[in-house]
């Protein structure tokens, strides 16, 4: 067939020019590119797509960064509906500002992208002594980001770009002193208040409900009386330390060991040197310091005639103003104190001997060892506890991957058992009653991980009480479980919870009780205020200080109208029951301290920028035309209160 096609090649290209240009005529190169498009748009913002393969490829990275820096946070919130949606606004976001950069000619001068640069520490680390930068270690730097310099720094210049479409809200927004005294007047507001309280334990004795309301609350109510479904379970975890526990050391490993690492073990040498300095900074003139040269070699023949004089002659001579006055001496130090080549010289003569002249940048040196301490080296015994346990945690770590495989290849393969990988490995099998799918309070290990008991609770786990894979549950820590016995959520029988339901049930029905004497109550005194039986003593509340009232009556008390005092407003407290608040007075705000005033201002003022910020950020959005093509996911809602 082959053959066919190369002899009557004129032909095939033929009648492929008829079949492949009038569909670019009638469809376009636009519609060969949608129709190889198969993700679906998720966002539109300024006429251009975002697509899910983006939205996905943006949540991957997002998920990444968050786990390197937390690795114990549940995979679960970060695949959350809300946490995806979240970053498909941020991707918008990203737009928009891109898109209101573009439209208003917003742009990044060379300058000031380069002062940019320089302020980016690791960025600024590169700088070479004469203020050039290095290279090398820049084209490194941003390699590391997979980026050229060149695509760098055109990523730089949009953020910057993008940055002064917000930055000037940032920067003009502001809160007047009249604004700012009404907002933290209303914040600091006190009122003088009293509290009729309409307790359900009052309105307890007149609720009696017989063996019928007890069976019919029991049946409406049956999921708060049952037993929750609960496991026995054993389990094993891998660790660095179960690794190191597990490996053995030979006599002559252990040896090596000690003489690779004796000099830390014991210590580092030190010498103690003095020295004579004639100074001629690295950027002084050749001319100056070829002079300084010459007086340092003639301070050294002098003291090479006569080296008791060595500390007489750094003291009339030494222009190092730290040692001088003490004849040179520098005392003890150690390697990594001093400039390189004053350090190798000074580290190479024997007691007693004195240098050549030793440049360095600060000038010429004449150097003299006046004394040598060598530190205690210990023996191999002394060190043999502290030897082998460095030994092992050091090859746990590089042992811990093979491990880690042999660990999970083990509890895949004798599913069925925990006890062979036990065996393998050494680990101790660990049991635990009373499991439930979400962690405990209290619990520790692999019983606190939510990846681990989703696993042990999976549908495999618990019909065929395999074993789980292995969990990574930890760094460097992973775990493996199994089901032993299993009870699933089950009711209890109303025989044997009989006294709780009634207790529920006078519990509610009091509680419905005292709601209703309240609000009859509220409806009353408002109709006739001078009727209200109030309690004696009037309370000064304010959001700071509650005097030990609940918090949604100081709340009700502070939103009451103070148009028309007194006031009556009724709080629903649900199982605390009902409250009926008289506003008395107000009471000017509490006087506060400067510095207290003055930050609350700068937080107010902060609150001004983000709320302007955001109304700006929202109408550029409306200017893109964005649409979001995706449902925002619905918040989660507390449970309902009984």
């Amino acid at each position: 067939m082959f053959q066919s096609i190369r002899k009557h090649s004129r032909i095939v290209m033929v009648l492929l020019f008829l079949l492949i240009i009038p569909s670019f005529i009638f469809f376009g190169i636009d519609g060969y590119n949608r129709a190889s498009q198969k993700s679906a748009v998720v966002a539109r913002v300024d006429g251009q797509d975002i697509h899910q393969d983006e939205w996905d490829a943006a949540h991957k990275a997002e998920s990444d960064r968050v786990r390197a820096q937390m690795p114990q946070i549940d995979p679960k919130l970060l695949d959350s509906p809300a946490a995806r949606y979240a970053t498909l606004e941020r991707l918008v976001r990203e737009r928009v500002l891109l898109a209101a950069a573009h439209s208003e000619r917003l742009v990044t001068s060379d300058a000031q992208l380069a002062r940019s640069l320089q302020e980016i520490p690791a960025i600024a680390a590169l700088r070479k002594p004469d203020g050039s930068l290095d290279a090398d270690g820049y084209r490194a730097l941003v390699g590391s980001q997979g980026l050229t310099p060149e695509g760098f720094e055109a990523r730089m210049r949009q953020d910057l770009s993008v940055r002064q479409v917000m930055g000037g809200i940032a920067d003009s927004a502001f809160v007047a002193p009249a604004q700012a005294k009404a907002a933290l007047d209303a914040l600091h507001g006190r009122r003088a208040i009293q509290v009729a309280h309409f307790s359900p334990a009052a309105f307890a004795a007149q609720v009696n409900p017989g063996d019928a309301d007890i069976e019919a609350y029991y049946t409406s109510h049956a999921a708060n009386f049952q037993v929750p479904e609960q496991a026995s379970v054993e389990y094993l975890v891998l660790d660095l330390a179960a690794v190191k526990s597990g490996l053995s050391v030979s006599e002559d490993e252990l040896r090596t060991y000690y003489k690779e690492n004796l000099e830390r073990f014991a210590g580092k040498e030190e010498r103690r040197v003095s020295h004579i300095l004639v100074a001629a900074t690295k950027d002084a003139p050749a001319a100056e310091r070829e002079k300084a040269k010459a007086r340092a070699e003639e301070l050294l023949a002098q003291v090479r005639k006569a080296p008791q004089t060595f500390a007489d002659v750094a003291r009339k001579n030494s222009q190092d103003p730290g040692s001088a006055p003490q004849g040179g001496d520098l005392n003890f130090f150690a390697r990594g104190a001093m400039v390189k080549s004053f350090e190798d010289t000074a580290f190479a003569l024997k007691k007693g001997e004195i240098s050549d002249v030793v440049a360095t940048d600060f000038g010429y040196h004449i150097i003299e060892v006046t004394d040598i301490k060598t530190p205690h080296q210990p023996s191999f015994e002394e060190l043999r506890a502290k030897l082998e346990d460095e030994w092992r945690t050091q090859h746990a770590s590089a042992k811990f991957a093979e491990v880690a495989e042999t660990f999970s290849n083990a509890v895949y393969e004798q599913a069925d058992s925990l006890q062979p990988a036990a065996d393998k490995l050494k680990l101790q099998i660990r049991t635990a009653q009373g499991v439930t799918r979400e962690p405990s309070a209290g619990a520790t290990g692999p019983l606190a991980s939510p990846r681990f008991l989703e696993a042990l609770f999976s549908a495999d786990s618990l019909q065929q009480k395999r074993n789980t894979e292995a969990i990574e549950i930890g760094p460097s820590q992973l775990a493996a479980g199994r089901i032993v016995q299993y009870a699933a959520a089950h009711a209890r029988p109303l025989a044997e919870v009989r006294d709780q339901v009634r207790q529920a049930l006078v519990a509610t029905r009091a509680t419905e009780l005292a709601r209703k004497d309240g609000e009859a109550k509220l409806a009353a005194w408002k109709a006739a205020p001078a009727s209200a039986a109030m309690p004696v003593a009037v309370k000064t509340v304010s959001r700071d200080d509650l005097q030990q009232e609940p918090r949604a009556v100081v709340d009700a008390a502070l939103r009451a109208p103070a148009s028309a005092l007194p006031a009556f407003v009724g709080v629903d407290l649900g199982s605390q029951g009902y409250a009926v608040v008289k506003v008395v007075r107000l009471e000017p705000p509490a006087a506060l301290a400067a510095d207290a005033a003055q930050q609350q201002s700068q937080q107010l003022a902060r609150a001004a920028t983000s709320a302007e910020a955001l109304a700006y950020y929202e109408w550029l959005k409306t200017r893109a035309k964005t649409q979001l093509r995706v449902d925002k996911p619905a918040a989660a809602t507390p449970a309902p209160r009984e």
